[in-house]
């Protein structure tokens, strides 16, 4: 593991970092394609909402929808709600993701932030360093037993009020010599 006293550079800054707050976790002992679908599922999400469908994943009440990794994933009813046929039911991953969302809904707290209004701006998942095991096969031959560990970084912000677009006045068009003939000529015909 790395020592937690250096500073780590995120993927991307929030769009207003005085009203964002931030979460990390490195090397975590979670399978990546899971934690990616996990994390591409809450994406965009408010805080509370996000909360609540991983404690609904956890119990098996609702999918985790697996979109990119596909292969050999089963499908179920629940997906149905995204709109696809295969899901699952990545518990750990959910566990994990629900505590760095504990985190920056701390550190939001720490910034005086208001915590019902946060989202999810930002969530990516990288691969970590590969753990190597061995497993032994046939006629003497050793072959690898990796583990694909990942990094998870988070940015909540809270959201903002959208400003309405002012009404513009229309202006009347302006027809060309030749395009107000055609225009009269599909109106009348001439005969």
């Amino acid at each position: 593991q790395r020592p937690s006293s250096t500073m780590v550079k995120f993927s991307r800054e929030a769009s207003n970092p005085s009203k964002a707050c931030k979460a990390q976790g490195v090397d975590l002992r979670v399978h990546y394609k899971n934690t990616y679908e996990t994390a591409q599922a809450i994406k965009g999400m408010s805080l509370q909402t996000a909360k609540k469908y991983l404690q609904d994943v956890c119990e098996k009440k609702r999918c985790i929808p697996f979109r990119k990794y596909t292969g050999c994933i089963g499908r179920t009813p629940q997906a149905k709600e995204f709109k696809m046929s295969q899901g699952r039911w990545p518990v750990k991953s959910c566990k994990i993701v629900l505590g760095l969302l504990q985190n920056a809904e701390s550190n939001a707290e720490f910034k005086n932030l208001d915590t019902e209004n946060l989202y999810i701006q930002h969530i990516q998942v990288n691969v970590a360093q590969c753990g190597r095991r061995r497993t032994y096969r046939a006629h003497g031959r050793i072959g690898p037993y990796m583990n694909v560990p990942c990094h998870v970084e988070m940015i909540l912000a809270e959201k903002e009020e959208a400003v309405e677009k002012p009404d513009e006045e229309v202006k009347p068009k302006k027809f060309t010599r030749k395009q107000l003939s055609m225009r009269r000529l599909k109106v009348g015909g001439g005969q």
